[in-house]
């Protein structure tokens, strides 16, 4: 497949505007007059202008990604060297539904590639082509939700409709689904009920800021991570297309982007919800998403475990319990100081990736005490 051919550049003015000393753009490949060689790439930056999921009154021009760009182009790039690519933005099919094909199509090769998607712009309903990029990888994936609210309505826009259609969609190959950050006020009691009778994980906002640190691991059991900024307070981010008064605030959107960057186990990651019309003249959304990527990107620069867990790596801890299961058996990396947890296997294949689990500390306290954590009975209820 060719790639280049579902392409735009990025714009001229931004390839010809003077960058700083050690700026970002000084130190990625990107699609100018030729496309980038993504031999040895890493990560790869897509452009997203797709908003007819969304309202009707927004059009699809290529204003916010540009606004993106230019505040991310323009920041200082970290220790490491980079192999990041800029591909430009995705052109639009005739129709949302051919976007999605796309995106999905693009997603899929570069997963295959070892290339990590970063996917800046459009609305959010177009996690389902990112979503959709891992249904012939014959493994099952867990979703990692940031929104103010939960669309799951079971009527409205494709972006009210979308992250119901996910989870519902056949065949099945979503193992665990995570919706962090979301407002009790926004949020049907009953699509929170229904995540718990699929044990299924969700955080609301301000749960989440009761114990920040707990949050961490439910963000290192992604394989995708999918953030719509309307989960920003817009005073931070008024250039949401479903801006919200409260929310994360932009440093704490930087923390879980930081987090979900250092997941070994994530391979790709969108920022929806943006477009530039709503933002203030400076453009302050756009410059709150360029730093919640610089964060990602550093915080991918950094990973460090490598998830193999019969290595010296790792130090092994039994927890020996009065009641079933008996046994309970703890990880935790000697290079990170994180921790993991076994879940028994059902002796299932599809299930092999997730008999050990992301888990804190406070869990392997938990079963020091002789009680099971909870986040053990719900991965096991998973498999079952």
């Amino acid at each position: 497949m060719d790639l280049q051919v579902f392409f735009d550049p990025i714009p001229e003015k931004l390839i010809r505007k003077t960058y700083g000393h050690n700026a970002f753009f000084n130190h990625i490949h990107y699609h100018g007059e030729t496309f980038p060689n993504l031999e040895g790439i890493q990560v790869a930056i897509i452009g997203i202008e797709e908003y007819r999921g969304s309202h009707a009154d927004i059009e699809n021009d290529n204003t916010s990604t540009t606004a993106i760009r230019e505040k991310l182009f323009q920041l200082k790039k970290g220790q490491v060297a980079y192999k990041i690519a800029d591909l430009g933005n995705l052109k639009p099919g005739g129709n949302l539904k051919e976007t999605i094909a796309v995106l999905s199509s693009v997603g899929e090769l570069l997963l295959k590639m070892q290339v990590l998607p970063l996917f800046i712009g459009g609305s959010h309903d177009l996690d389902i082509g990112q979503y959709l990029s891992y249904q012939h990888m014959k493994k099952l994936v867990s979703l990692l939700t940031i929104d103010a609210k939960m669309d799951m309505e079971d009527t409205g826009t494709p972006q009210e409709i979308h992250s119901q259609e996910i989870i519902l969609r056949k065949p099945n190959f979503l193992f665990n689904y995570c919706h962090l950050a979301y407002q009790s006020f926004l949020t049907d009691n009953e699509l929170v009920n229904t995540l718990e009778k699929l044990y299924f994980d969700h955080v609301r906002l301000g749960k989440l800021r009761e114990n920040f640190k707990e949050v961490e691991p439910l963000i290192r059991n992604a394989d995708l991570l999918s953030f719509d900024v309307c989960a920003i307070q817009s005073t931070d981010a008024p250039g949401a297309v479903d801006a919200q008064p409260f929310g994360l605030s932009a440093e704490e959107a930087c923390q879980i982007c930081w987090f979900a960057g250092m997941n070994e186990k994530l391979s790709s990651a969108g920022i929806f919800g943006y477009h530039a019309t709503f933002d203030d003249p400076r453009k302050k959304t756009a410059a709150v998403i360029a730093t919640m990527l610089w964060y990602f990107i550093e915080g991918f620069y950094h990973r460090k475990d490598s998830l193999s867990f019969q290595g010296s790596d790792y130090t092994k801890y039994t927890v020996s319990l009065d009641s079933k299961p008996s046994i309970l058996y703890f990880y935790k990396s000697k290079l990170s100081g994180k921790w993991w947890m076994e879940i028994p296997g059902t002796g299932n294949e599809k299930y092999s990736r997730d008999t050990i689990i992301p888990c804190s500390y406070q869990d392997y306290q938990t079963a020091q005490k002789g009680e099971i954590p909870e986040r053990w009975i719900n991965a096991q209820l998973k498999m079952y």
